[in-house]
């Protein structure tokens, strides 16, 4: 596992002396050191070789730091300076970047506040939820940008995966991980694998194996100048960076979830199909949700027995114990609903769809499709563009409907639940989404959202950045429609809306609601 002693450079690396008489501070991983001193950050990767790592030489410590800052510029180009040596003078003594025989590298950084890390922000209560479609939209960018590997991915690389996750557990958590435990999560993520083996090498071959992040959770993502910002992807292992954007993107909506901030999850997860519309592979999710759980058990498990502080190691032990059970509840989400919510603009559909979404099906909760952003989309236009009257012709507004009907269809049937949130005034809408239930034998709940007029009318005045373009006149037209007999569920939404929330979650179907 260690395969040279590394402690004169640590001990170097330490001294506050190398940095010009600055404070140390030193963050230690299973994989490497990271030393702040003063404005820079000094990253030193341990002698070490795992089954997925190799850093046992000074040649290959070298090539995997600069592998770290090409592939880490591609989303955090202040934070990556570049490669230093380390270097040992005639005399014996070491230096940075000076003039000698290099003796190991460094990844040297521009150093940022802590603070700013977005699992401190978290664990203290400060991750704001406004953050999360931002940080959605900034990974759905880093996932377009990246490069297309169909050398990699697919069925074979989740297999490699599981197969990992198996082989860690034996090795380094028999003493306290449950075999039992561990033996059921495999074979019941093999079998899931077995199940998706066919969509999952699709999407290889349609380009949605890319060169990601790879470690993309809370830690590796900082507030940099008012932005998420991410940071530490993988370098040295193209089979745990070269994988399935939503393989990438489950780490962080498990980390999410498993820090109990579930509203968070949801607004990642919707955010990010919002920006992608790559719903055809959320029939993976459970999988990929679990191997991330299973992966972190693992790797856990591995720090726990390299971890000198004993205190230290105990906390590990327990966190890898979490982990593997979370990798087991998550192979089995609750069941899939849909959920329709109509009502007239100002109602308040969004505001109970976004609230109702993380209670309802699996892990992160349910999809919510949202008229206002499809029509949007069908427009080619950014959803907080307004349209003119080419927008809501009554053609568009049919294929808007449809549009809504079909990823509604895809999402329930691939075993994930989904709101559909539009005003659904006409019956032929209402009576189409719900054949879309009916046809996939899933539970269906309509609501109707009721509110007298000038309440309406004072909440489309109050939006601001808002896909809607709703106005005043359009409510008053709504409102001399003829929306027919409305058989759904009729709940008054002018009371406040964590009342009309409240009010709702009490009437979700049965074995839909989330349970991870």
């Amino acid at each position: 596992m260690i395969t040279e002693d590394q402690t004169a450079i640590i001990d170097f690396l330490t001294s506050p002396s190398t940095h010009g008489g600055a404070t140390v501070e030193r963050i230690d991983t299973h994989t490497a050191i990271v030393f702040l001193a003063g404005a820079r950050a000094w990253k030193l990767k341990r002698a070490v070789r795992f089954d997925y790592l190799d850093f046992s030489t000074v040649e290959r410590r070298k090539a995997m730091c600069e592998a770290e800052v090409r592939l880490n510029r591609r989303a955090a180009p202040a934070v990556y300076r570049g490669v230093v040596a380390v270097t040992r003078a005639p005399d014996g003594s070491l230096a940075l970047d000076r003039p000698g025989t290099p003796v190991d590298w460094l990844v040297e950084m521009n150093r940022f506040e802590q603070e700013g890390l977005l699992d401190r922000l978290a664990g203290s209560g400060r991750l704001d939820l406004a953050l999360m479609p931002r940080l959605a939209a900034a990974i759905a960018r880093f996932h377009l940008a990246a490069e297309r590997r169909t050398d990699h991915g697919g069925s074979a690389g989740m297999g490699w995966v599981i197969e990992g996750n198996a082989a860690g557990f034996a090795e380094f958590g028999a003493a306290f991980l449950e075999p039992s435990a561990c033996i059921r999560v495999t074979n019941d993520a093999s079998a899931e694998l077995d199940r998706h083996s066919a969509l999952l090498d699709a999407r290889r071959e349609a380009g949605f194996v890319r060169q990601c992040h790879g470690d993309l959770h809370l830690r590796n993502i900082v507030m940099l100048e008012g932005q998420p910002t991410l940071f530490d992807a993988i370098e040295f292992n193209d089979e745990i960076a070269c994988i399935d954007v939503l393989y990438d993107i489950a780490f962080l909506l498990m980390d999410l979830w498993r820090r109990h901030l579930p509203r968070h999850a949801n607004g990642i997860w919707n955010g990010y199909l919002a920006e992608t519309a790559d719903l055809d592979g959320v029939s993976l999710l459970p999988l990929f949700l679990s191997c991330r759980a299973a992966v972190r058990a693992k790797t856990s498990a591995t720090a726990a027995r390299v971890q000198g502080d004993p205190e230290r190691a105990s906390e590990l032990r327990t966190s890898a114990q979490e982990y593997l059970a979370l990798a087991e509840r998550l192979l089995h989400p609750a069941e899939p609903c849909l959920i329709a919510i109509g009502g007239f603009s100002g109602s308040g559909k969004s505001t109970l769809a976004l609230g109702l979404a993380p209670s309802v099906g699996g892990v992160p909760g349910a999809v919510v499709l949202r008229s206002d952003e499809i029509r949007k989309r069908l427009c080619g236009v950014p959803s907080l563009e307004r349209l003119g009257p080419e927008g809501y012709t009554a053609d568009m507004s049919r294929e808007v409907y449809a549009a809504a009907a079909h990823h509604a269809c895809t999402l329930v049937r691939a075993g994930h639940s989904a709101i559909v949130d539009a005003v659904f005034a006409n019956p032929q809408d209402r009576a189409a989404i719900e054949r879309v239930a009916a046809d996939a034998s899933v539970p269906f709940l309509g609501l109707w959202l009721d509110a007298p007029a000038p309440v309406l009318i004072d909440r489309t005045r109050q939006r601001v950045a808002d896909a809607s373009d709703a106005t005043a006149d359009v409510v008053r037209l709504q409102l001399a429609q003829d929306a027919g007999a409305i058989g759904w569920l009729r709940i008054d939404a002018s009371a406040p809306a964590e009342v009309v929330l409240q009010k709702t979650v009490n009437c979700l179907p049965a074995r839909s609601t989330v349970d991870g």
